[in-house]
């Protein structure tokens, strides 16, 4: 087994290191099991064998199916098989492409071999031979080629596995697998050839493709280019829209990930060939009451689709807003709110979560689009009696069973309020009060009712908790159209409503109605003994009253005018059964009768509202009501848009039956609780919030401060005694006023020393470290100038420091070519000495000949290499003075860098090696 394992020609895409670091895994998650695990090792070895070296084809392919079987049923067959199996499979897929039956096994033993078995009582910490597998397959870049080619292959089981085997590699490890495919070249363009096979092939390829393309830009261009959209709308509309089955889902899965984030893919998309067809997916046909749990993902997944647009691309992307607002002018030409007007209010049968989605992307498609924003406002709904759109989605919020349902209709009304002054004037100018026989008529039965009318008669229905229920959603949409708009709080100030009964007098304002059902609401609710099923009704209507009295001085008078409010805030800020939002928001409603109060009338001024808080609760524990509101999860988690969820298969999994959907029962909504309160703390809420507490603190600390004006008392001690003469009296009222301003200033003193140390502990607002002493704004001023200055003396000392690296690095090179001509020279002297040599070894051979008419040898060569010498020794000086002047250059140099700090020797580490040394010992041998 071992040779045909080592064997170079078969299997030398494989790292042996890798394998044999997967062997000593396999032997230390077995290590405790060494008779069952060395049983399973020694058969799968075998069977192995016979594959690879067995000489019948017909017991080959018995082995292979038995190796099939054994590894889709053993997790220790598998890692076996990891840790000895997959060059043989590799090299079976690669040489015996002939045999389909060896090919066919081979694959399917693969996919085994990657799908974890769950039937096995694996512990979370111990090794999934699946992913490890996975893992081993997936670092070879060949492997993958290998696998891609054998799409191309006519058998169809053959494309099937292969495709199954790229799943199972995308599931575990999908970035590495991105990356090989990118680098094999028309390998995307096989996948996408998979999508015009056979139904079964297609299927899958289109399964694969939908892993490939999650977070990966690059293959999601492609696919693009490819054409994937013309095929992906083909292959929906064969299925039959959104009555089709999974594959239905599978093609807007894969559509989704091509949008997602990809601005340029949805321009493509919008202008190729545009939305059309995905508005035939939002069409209902037929039976518009039938919705089957697969239609319902495929419409959750269209609206999934139209949100990607919507939302139009990267935040990084430069041209996001650009393509968005095209999307959504494109979308709204194309008619898709009349789609999601009848999927989200006019079909009563649709479920749940699709009449959510569909309300979530009608807030979505208008918010900041003036456009769409009037169309909402102009559309009519119904055939025979028509009705507003506003209307019909107001008529949701107050009678829906839904708590989601709610929300999102509740959304739709928060972005069409957003920044739309125009549009809350239209809508505060309905509402009109009506006769109180009206206000306890059914909702449903005129509807020919204004906006106004529907919301205020919901605003004022109560005597039970379904009713609070309904005032508290119909409170959440009047504080849209007041957020930020001075004249709608004027318009709903106003308002006066008739008493329940004639006996109780006149009218009162709608403020005072409010508070009396947040009164209510605390005492129903205390009485049942039930925090759950109404803990968003008190947030919503603290957060309108919030809302009203924000920058309104005019809403704080008025809530002022009845003594019992403030007492009621008090009791609910020291409440122990109230939540941590009920006490912040009521805390913050007491800050705003601080900051915005402007009367100067006794017993409603911003003195007497702080004395009341300070001694009914006390500023410590007021301010730290902030404090736990700040920190609560739904504080810290507040975000101004959720993107949309991504719904994939394990997720749509989750979707309920339509029939299930409306059982929901507002008796049991411990668990809707939670998305309520998240749309109350939004974003823009929690930074008004913010905002508030900063002034707040500011604003107590200097009316307290402060000494209260206009205190009008008259002690006994002023009177004049009866017997007491006129100068004595005087002497007296002295003593008395000296003594009275002493206690004063005492007091003055000693309440601005609280409210610093109250302002301080509380967490204290930005503004006090804002107001630093004197001496230190001066310090820091003058750290700030000593900065600039060393910053400039820095830019200087770099630029010299940049000119004397540059007169060095010039002389370095000059130094570098006198060592050359150097060099040069010490060469020519060394073959001048070798001449001389070769010259007089002739000389003394023809001395032995014995012939003595020739001239003296050695004087010749005395005198030749005197001359030699003479002339060397002159170019040497030559270039030994010009050294010597760079040597000079370069220590003046040298000490310069020192100074600036730079290493010396790291610059000049390359001159003066010395080169003519060797010459120069070659002249002393002679």
């Amino acid at each position: 087994m071992s040779s045909s394992f080592n064997d170079p020609p078969n299997f030398s895409g494989f790292q042996m290191d890798l394998v044999n670091s997967y062997k000593g895994v396999v032997g230390l998650v077995f290590g405790n099991e060494k008779s069952s695990s060395s049983n399973e090792d020694s058969y799968v070895e075998r069977l192995l064998d016979c594959i690879s070296n067995g000489k019948l084809a017909e017991d080959r392919r018995t082995a292979m199916v038995e190796l099939q079987s054994v590894v889709a049923e053993s997790s220790g067959a598998q890692l076996a098989f990891g840790a000895m199996g997959f060059p043989v499979m590799m090299g079976v897929l690669r040489e015996e492409r002939d045999d389909v039956e060896m090919v066919r096994g081979s694959l399917e033993t693969l996919v085994g071999a990657l799908t974890p078995i769950e039937h096995s009582k694996v512990p979370k910490n111990e090794i999934q031979p699946a992913l490890m597998n996975t893992d081993l397959l997936s670092r070879e870049a060949d492997s993958i080629s290998l696998l891609l080619s054998l799409l191309s292959e006519e058998d169809f089981y053959v494309r099937y596995y292969t495709l199954q085997l790229l799943t199972a590699l995308l599931t575990n490890s999908p970035n590495r697998l991105q990356e090989a495919i990118l680098t094999i070249p028309r390998g995307i363009t096989r996948l996408m050839d998979m999508l015009m096979d056979r139904e079964v092939i297609r299927n899958e390829a289109l399964l694969l493709l939908t892993y490939l393309t999650c977070e990966a830009e690059e293959i999601q261009k492609i696919l693009v280019f490819e054409g994937a959209f013309e095929k992906i709308f083909s292959i929906i509309k064969e299925e039959g829209g959104s009555d089709g089955g999974v594959v239905v889902q599978d093609c807007i899965e894969l559509l989704n990930n091509l949008i997602r984030k990809n601005t340029s893919n949805q321009i493509l998309l919008r202008e190729t060939i545009g939305f059309d067809p995905l508005m035939s997916i939002l069409k209902l046909r037929g039976s518009t009451y039938s919705f089957t749990q697969q239609k319902t993902i495929n419409l959750l997944s269209s609206l999934e689709t139209i949100n990607l647009l919507i939302m139009g691309g990267s935040e990084a992307d430069p041209g996001k807003d650009g393509n968005k607002l095209a999307n959504k002018t494109t979308l709204v030409q194309k008619k898709v709110l009349d789609h999601l007007l009848m999927l989200g209010v006019e079909s009563q049968w649709a479920p749940v979560a699709v009449r959510c989605a569909a309300l979530q992307c009608i807030g979505n498609l208008i918010i900041g689009h003036s456009k769409n924003l009037d169309a909402i406002a102009s559309k009519v709904l119904g055939e025979g009696q028509q009705e507003l759109a506003l209307n019909s989605i107001l008529r949701i919020i107050l009678r829906t069973a839904s708590v989601q349902e709610f929300v999102a209709a509740d959304y739709v009304f928060k972005s069409f309020c957003e920044k739309n002054a125009d549009g809350q004037k239209m809508l505060a100018s309905t509402l009109i009060p009506q006769p109180h026989s009206m206000t306890h008529a059914p909702l449903e039965e005129d509807v020919n009712m204004s906006f106004g009318s529907i919301l205020l008669q919901g605003l004022t229905m109560s005597e039970n908790e379904v009713d609070l229920e309904t005032c508290c959603r119909a409170a959440s949409v009047l504080s849209h159209v007041m957020k930020d708009n001075i004249q709608c709080k004027e318009k709903v100030l106003h308002i006066e409503l008739e008493a329940p009964t004639p006996s109780l007098g006149a009218s009162e304002p709608l403020m005072c109605r409010v508070v009396k059902y947040l009164a209510l609401s605390s005492s129903m609710k205390n009485k049942d003994g039930k925090s759950s099923g109404n803990a968003y009704i008190q947030p919503i209507l603290l957060k309108m009253l919030v809302t009203w009295l924000a920058d309104f001085p005019s809403a704080v008078h008025c809530f002022l005018d009845s003594r019992p409010h403030i007492t009621y805030l008090l009791e609910l800020v020291s409440s122990s059964s109230a939540t941590v939002f009920i006490k912040g928001l009521a805390a913050v409603l007491l800050g705003e009768c601080v900051i915005y109060n402007k009367s100067g009338e006794s017993g409603k001024d911003a003195f007497t509202v702080v004395d009341s808080i300070s001694q009914k609760v006390g500023l410590t524990s007021y301010f730290l009501k902030f404090d736990e509101m700040r920190k609560s999860f739904l504080f810290t988690s507040a975000r101004s848009a959720e993107p949309p969820k991504q719904l994939t298969r394990s997720s749509s999994a989750g979707v309920v039956e339509p029939e299930d959907v409306e059982e929901n029962n507002l008796s049991d909504q411990k668990d809707e609780d939670l998305p309520v309160l998240s749309s109350i703390f939004d974003a823009a809420f929690v930074n008004l919030v913010k905002s508030l507490e900063a002034n707040i603190r500011e604003k107590i600390v200097e009316v307290y401060s402060q000494p209260k004006s206009n205190v009008a008392v008259v002690p006994a001690e002023l009177e004049q005694k009866s017997g007491e003469s006129d100068g004595e009296y005087v002497k007296r009222l002295k003593e008395f006023v000296e003594k009275q301003c002493f206690e004063i200033q005492d007091l003055l003193g000693r309440n601005a020393s609280l409210a610093e140390d109250v302002g301080a502990t509380g967490g204290a607002s930005h503004s006090w470290s804002e107001q630093g002493t004197g001496s230190d704004r001066v310090h820091v001023e003058a750290l700030r100038r000593d900065l600039q200055e060393a910053s400039k003396r820095l830019e200087l000392l770099k630029a010299e420091k940049a000119k004397v690296e540059s007169e060095a690095s010039m002389y370095k090179n000059l130094a570098g070519k006198m060592e050359s001509d150097l060099k040069s020279l010490s060469d020519a002297y060394n073959s001048l000495e070798q001449a001389n040599f070769q010259l007089e070894k002739e000389v003394r051979g023809e001395k032995g000949v014995g012939s003595s008419g020739f001239p003296d040898v050695d004087a010749i060569r005395a005198q030749a290499r005197e001359e030699a010498q003479k002339e060397s020794e002159a170019e040497l000086n030559d270039l030994l003075v010009c050294l010597g002047q760079e040597q000079s250059k370069v220590e003046k140099l040298s000490g310069r860098l020192l100074e600036l700090g730079e290493d010396v020797d790291k610059l000049l580490e390359d001159i003066g090696d010395d080169m003519g040394l060797p010459a120069d010992g070659e002249e002393e041998e002679d």
